[in-house]
């Protein structure tokens, strides 16, 4: 066994990275990043096996390749322009070897600085596109999906085409009802790639629903009848995914006490005493502004909840042993533990809740959902090619054309 000395000799220069070093200490997103640090294809190696792909397994250099290509595929058709793709160097766009990346990432240079912005680009989508592959939530989509609408299905019923969220005697009538089955890989990289922790699990849409009613009292007397289904509670709420730019509660409140008498005496559903009830919310409100999306235009106004629920995944389904990690740690205990139970995880998925006015808003405009997208593919792209590369962009886009 060699005897180990304390010593700071170093085969190379001895200097520090300190742009890298930096960004790892002060916890900066990769996303963020100018570049890397690696020296050579045998430190792009290692950082690959630490990354989580062993080369020395086969099928490891086609999803490596498979992810490269799509990455190229993306920015090409979400961030250039028609004939831009011309500008992303043949050693970026079609490498011999995808860790070659890695190391162009790294370099600096007057002649390696092209290599270096489009490298950066390109291992910044493909990062989002292994994060999006390797999600095991995301694998068990289908699983999820069919409890989570299982029971949402409790509550939202359809009678000849009109649809009603109902519980108990409560049957309030919805002018529209959407579900969201899944939300397409294109548009989940996009999301990634906009947000500073741009990992999967962030992404919180992937399912949901939205409920459209003609006034917002509809909106608030619908948050109480998913509370009484329990559908939502304060223990399944992520509180800080929670947004409600549609409702004052304090003004909600004055209006309802001013005519809970009038609607306890309604024999029929009380449409335009709820439309009066609006009327006088509106006049009383102070606008409600907590909405951390940046991209949120002006003047979307809905209440988004994010709820937590508990997915159970079969033994078999999970793929091995349903007891919990810390179960079992020794024989005694292993002989005492309770029966086994269905492996559990959290999902969240999204409630929206709106009224007409605020939808018909959101149909145009800075409001829109089309808006909405425009200002992530602006954020993502600049975040992605970085405005280095943009300004190179702009200057090399007549040698492309021609």
């Amino acid at each position: 066994m060699t005897e180990l000395h304390a010593s700071l000799k170093c085969a190379h220069k001895f200097s520090l990275n300190w742009g890298y070093l930096n960004a790892i200490a002060s916890g900066v997103s990769a996303i963020d990043l100018g570049a890397l640090a690696l020296r050579n294809l045998h430190d792009a190696r290692q950082f690959v096996l630490e990354y989580g792909f062993d080369l020395a397994q086969p099928a490891a250099p086609a999803v490596i390749a498979r992810a490269h290509r799509e990455a190229v595929a993306f920015i090409a058709s979400t961030f250039l322009a028609p004939g831009q793709a011309a500008l992303i160097p043949a050693e970026v766009r079609a490498p011999d070897d995808p860790l070659q990346l890695l190391v162009y990432a790294s370099r600096r240079g007057l002649q390696a600085d092209a290599l270096r912005m489009w490298s950066c680009a390109v291992l910044k989508v493909m990062h989002g596109i292994f994060y999006i592959d390797n999600n095991l939530k995301l694998r068990h989509f289908n699983t999820i999906r069919e409890q989570v609408f299982a029971s949402l299905d409790e509550v939202i019923r359809c009678d000849d085409g009109q649809y009603f969220l109902t519980h108990g005697d409560t049957c309030l009538p919805l002018l529209q009802f959407d579900r969201k089955n899944n939300k397409g890989r294109a548009s989940i990289l996009l999301k990634l790639l906009q947000k500073a922790a741009y990992l999967a699990a962030d992404v919180y849409d992937h399912l949901g629903v939205r409920m459209i009613f003609n006034t917002r009292f509809e909106c608030l007397l619908a948050l109480q009848t998913l509370q009484r289904a329990h559908l939502l509670s304060v223990t399944n709420v992520d509180s800080q995914r929670t947004r409600n730019t549609l409702l004052d509660m304090e003004a909600a409140k004055e209006v309802f006490c001013k005519y809970r008498p009038m609607l306890e005496r309604s024999e029929h559903y009380p449409a335009g005493l709820l439309r009066r009830m609006d009327e006088e919310l509106l006049a009383l409100s102070a606008q409600q502004t907590r909405s951390d999306n940046p991209h949120s235009g002006e003047g979307f106004s809905s209440i988004q909840v994010t709820v937590r629920k508990m997915i159970h995944l079969h033994a078999n389904d999970a793929g091995g042993s349903s007891l919990p990690l810390f179960a079992a740690q020794d024989a005694a205990a292993a002989e005492s533990a309770e029966p086994d139970y269905d492996v559990g995880f959290f999902f969240e998925y999204e409630i929206q809740l709106m009224d007409k006015a605020s939808h018909d808003r959101s149909l145009s405009g800075p409001a829109s959902h089309e808006a909405y997208k425009r200002r992530q593919v602006d954020t993502a792209r600049l975040r992605v090619l970085g405005r280095e590369l943009l300004r190179w962009m702009d200057e090399h886009s007549g040698v492309a054309a021609a």
